[in-house]
């Protein structure tokens, strides 16, 4: 089991989605509500890889309800079928973490409609997702928790040309990514206030920990991992960057600590590290107005399935 440091509520009788929770921060975010009380989904793309992590849980936190369903963030199929069969369930979600992500595939990798990788994966995937899942998370009364990156503390939204169809930079794409993550949880937090939806939306970020997204990722075009990773390994190592462990408690400290609320930010103490805590928003995520025009555009890119 690994250390806790941020107190979460009691989730029994609850149910969790934790996309991206099959390594990594994800897995951390899953056991932890395991360890809540939560029953826990965990979408993935690999059943082998999500098998694994299940059985990892279940020996973290014996008697753990854990179970997956096949998701491909990179498919709009994909997401709509997972959604379909979740709503057509009926239980309620009452924390939805969306966790998954993906960095730096070197050169413009497209998602299954086409989309940047990391504009469909990180953004508009999970917008899918959680419109999808809308009419569930409404008679949950749940929490949203999204999850940004210390790249986004700096940059904007690359408005015309959003999917980066000319001169790809995939750093920028990257930041751009991130930034909308905290935009659309912003506004869908105030679309649920004026609209009495029930659902609280509030961001976390993981600070700096060695983490598989930087690994090599052959899928996805990148060979080898990047350089700047045994970095980060070497930091960790010494104190001066978190560990995976340390990197999961902003975001479950957002989805499911005893005073957090929507509409906040959560990040460790020390940006790159430390105990995690409330955070001033940062620079790219205070201009409210750019959260409509954002999901007017995102919400047309995913098309019809998905509309609220």
């Amino acid at each position: 089991m690994t250390r806790a440091t941020a107190p979460l509520a009691d989730l029994h009788g609850r149910l969790a989605v934790v996309t991206g929770a099959t390594d990594g921060i994800g897995r951390v975010i899953a056991t932890r509500l395991a360890a809540a009380g939560a029953a826990v989904v965990l979408p993935a793309r690999s059943p082998a890889k999500a098998d694994a992590a299940i059985d990892g849980i279940r020996r973290a936190v014996p008697g753990a309800d854990v179970t997956t369903r096949p998701l491909d963030l990179a498919s709009l199929d994909s997401v709509a079928g997972f959604t379909r069969d979740l709503v057509a369930e009926g239980r309620p979600v009452n924390v939805l973490v969306n966790n998954a992500g993906v960095m730096n595939p070197g050169s413009r990798q497209p998602t299954a409609e086409g989309f940047e990788l990391q504009w469909g994966v990180n953004h508009l995937g999970h917008v899918a997702l959680t419109l999808g899942l809308l009419p569930l998370l409404r008679a949950g009364g749940a929490r949203v928790t999204h999850q940004t990156s210390v790249a986004a503390r700096s940059g904007g939204l690359h408005w015309d040309d959003v999917d980066w169809r000319h001169d790809y930079d995939d750093m920028a794409a990257y930041r751009q990514s991130k930034i909308a993550v905290a935009l659309f949880a912003r506004e869908l937090d105030a679309r649920s206030r004026a609209g009495g939806w029930g659902v609280s939306s509030n961001i976390a970020h993981p600070g700096v920990s060695p983490t598989n997204l930087l690994a090599a990722q052959p899928g996805m075009g990148r060979a080898s991992a990047k350089r700047e990773r045994s970095l980060i390994v070497a930091l960790s190592r010494v104190g001066l960057a978190g560990t995976v462990a340390s990197a999961a408690e902003p975001a479950l400290l957002a989805a499911a600590g005893l005073d957090s609320r929507g509409d906040e930010f959560y990040g460790p103490r020390r940006v790159i590290a430390g105990a995690p805590r409330r955070q001033q928003f940062w620079a790219p995520f205070r201009d409210l107005t750019d959260g409509p025009r954002l999901w007017d555009v995102s919400t047309e890119m995913i098309g019809g399935r998905f509309a609220v």
